[in-house]
């Protein structure tokens, strides 16, 4: 019996770890990797650090967690109950407190061929993928932070680069749309749509809205997220319309002692940053040891 088990190995459920051993509670984390945060290609908005690679800050973060005695099992949990939490390698974990930290994980376009060529052309990871395309033609799907990134981190392997924007400007930080600007490699096509996947074996191209065809052999969607909360379904948790994990000041959930953190969660006015993660997971871990310190007085 653990004094809390934690569910998500990146950015809250390791900060989590690490605020769980310093206040010298009995916790393991379950994860089956290191969190979307590691995709990242360069972080420059995280306190102290001026630029960093994610996977760069997610393994600092797993030494430190892990060198404060912290216990890191690779494995995923497909189902919680108010005492356990089963994993997908039919392991049971048992404790009095549970951290809900699973993150989301990309949204797709849902257009026919997507799925069949995942790995073959379409991608959602540029950290992951952007070797694969070298001097080759790709387009990134997105306007946001996690497109334009993906797309300066291709724009030092592919040929060409388009990133296709539904509205007339992408809604990224300043400082990303500065930086791609500045790059000859780089296209914005604006107000448009991928309206069709083309390819059999391999991606081919895409057709766009507008009737723009591209012959691209990399595909990049990078138009955000979903929470991953399948797992947690059926224990009851209040969860909003998008189904965000309702949580308090606390990061309490509406399960007494199920606890959420990170980007899964309703919380820090739906910011949901790499630093807003880690801050969730530190109250999570805090509310739980001084529920704990409370049970024992």
């Amino acid at each position: 019996m653990h004094d809390v088990v934690i569910i998500g190995s990146g950015a809250a459920g390791l900060t989590a770890a690490i605020y769980a051993a310093r206040l010298g509670l009995d916790a393991v984390v379950i994860g089956k990797d290191k969190g979307m945060w590691s995709h990242a290609y360069r972080i420059e908005n995280y306190p102290g650090i001026e630029s960093i690679s994610g996977v760069e800050l997610a393994d600092r973060t797993i030494a430190q967690a892990e060198k404060l005695g912290a216990r890191i099992v690779r494995d995923s949990v497909v189902e919680l109950t108010k005492s356990s939490a089963k994993t997908s390698e039919n392991k049971e974990f048992q404790a009095r407190y549970f951290i809900i930290a699973s993150g989301t994980e990309h949204r797709h376009l849902n257009l026919q061929n997507e799925k069949e060529l995942i790995g073959r052309g379409v991608c959602y990871c540029a950290v992951c993928d952007a070797p694969f395309f070298l001097k080759k033609d790709v387009a990134v799907v997105g306007a946001g932070d996690s497109a334009l990134t993906s797309a300066l981190l291709l724009s030092g392997y592919a040929s060409k680069i388009y990133i296709i924007c539904r509205g007339d400007k992408p809604t990224a930080e300043q400082i990303w749309i500065d930086k791609i600007s500045r790059i000859r490699n780089i296209e914005l096509i604006a107000n448009a749509n991928v309206a069709e996947i083309k390819g059999t074996k391999f991606l081919e191209g895409i057709r766009l809205d507008n009737g723009k065809e591209l012959k691209v052999s990399g595909l990049f969607v990078a138009i955000g997220s979903i929470p991953s909360t399948a797992a947690f379904k059926s224990i009851g948790l209040a969860m909003d319309k998008e189904g965000y994990i309702v949580v308090d000041q606390a990061q309490k959930t509406s399960i007494g002692n199920v606890y959420a953190a990170g980007d899964i969660t309703t919380g820090s006015n739906k910011l949901r940053q790499i630093i807003t993660a880690c801050s969730e997971g530190a109250i999570a871990a805090e509310s739980i040891s001084k529920e704990l310190k409370k049970g024992k007085s």
